[in-house]
């Protein structure tokens, strides 16, 4: 049997993880958005792009996942309308490019991909198993599905990213991130990491394990659609992403911890997130057309540390359905990360 030499060993690695974020074709994914001409919501040395290119996205998308599941009208929303059991890898490459699309791609298509999001929130509604009515464009579960999110990304990029953001760095992030949620049609979204944890605290009396959440973390963290030779690299990110939930998610959730996960976790965590980089390292980055102007305003930029990291958020997936269908399944209304960077 013949071994690999460790470029094609690398080059296979980083091939079979993008078309599983990507779909069948990452490059011309990839550079649908990045080569698009056309001014960018943020420049590529800011904060928002470092973060959401790096391969602690992985992580934070799981993290957000299992978070964003304790509110219950926000996870009635999503095991109604969501097609995450059926179609969790189209589910993943629909979110990894709304990611992709905000982050990275030209304004007028992060608009476009907005436009079709509230379309089909404005026509999400029902009610939970307990009779409380939600609606996916209800402004206040936005921004619950927003800080969850927000929270998660960041706080696996300063425990597991290339380099992680100073305090003004994470400022900006949250600055940033908000943006696109209030495009989205969140309301009081928090600006700096003191309003974001702020927010996160007033939403504590709203959150709960329900059979659903549990459901859902029961998916993520013990019934993963892998192959067993995927299990072991998405089981170590699965145990970062539990390690950095808050204490109370636990009994809640039912989740798998014990003194010596958390320890595990953080290991395996960054083990996991360093092996991604290197494989993603080696792929080719997209990025715009030389004489492109970003639109980003006055915003300080932290420094973008990004060769090719993690372009799992930058991909464009071929779907066969409608733009409306695939937005349905990515934000209606908790993104599936991340996780992906899973996020929307």
């Amino acid at each position: 049997m013949t071994v690999p030499r460790p470029a094609r060993l690398r080059t296979e690695l980083a091939g079979a993880l993008l078309r599983r974020v990507a779909g069948p074709d990452p490059a011309a994914a990839r550079d649908a958005i990045h080569r698009t001409p056309g001014p960018r919501w943020f420049a590529a040395d800011s904060a928002i792009a470092r973060v959401h290119g790096d391969a602690s996205m992985f992580v934070g998308g799981i993290r957000a996942l299992l978070l964003q599941a304790l509110h219950p009208r926000a996870m009635a929303a999503v095991a109604a309308h969501s097609g995450y059991r059926s179609d969790p890898w189209g589910r993943l490459q629909r979110t990894a490019t709304f990611l992709a699309a905000t982050t990275f791609g030209p304004v007028e298509q992060a608009e476009q991909y907005v436009a079709v999001v509230r379309a089909v929130h404005a026509r999400i509604s029902g009610v939970t198993p307990d009779g409380e009515p939600y609606r996916a464009s209800d402004p206040h579960l936005l921004t619950w599905v927003h800080v969850a999110e927000v929270d998660s990304f960041l706080l696996a990029h300063q425990r597991f990213g290339r380099t992680p953001l100073d305090e003004a760095g994470c400022d900006e992030y949250v600055a940033q991130a908000a943006r696109v949620a209030r495009a989205l049609g969140g309301h009081d979204v928090p600006t700096t990491l003191a309003g974001l944890r702020s927010s996160l605290g007033a939403y504590r009396p709203e959150l709960r394990g329900t059979a659903a959440a549990r459901e859902t973390a029961d998916f993520l963290l013990r019934e993963p659609p892998l192959p067993r030779t995927a299990r072991l690299g998405y089981s170590a990110l699965a145990a970062a992403a539990v390690s950095l939930m808050p204490a109370w998610t636990r009994a809640e959730l039912d989740l798998p911890w014990s003194p010596t996960t958390q320890s595990l976790g953080g290991i395996g965590g960054t083990l996991a997130t360093k092996g991604i980089r290197w494989a993603l390292d080696a792929a080719e980055p997209g990025s715009p057309p030389e004489d492109d102007e970003s639109s980003h305003g006055d915003e300080p930029h932290a420094r973008d540390d990004r060769t090719a990291d993690d372009r799992a958020a930058d991909d464009r997936t071929a779907d066969d359905r409608t733009a409306d269908d695939r937005a349905a399944d990515d934000d209606t209304p908790v993104p599936a990360p991340a996780a992906a960077p899973e996020a929307r």
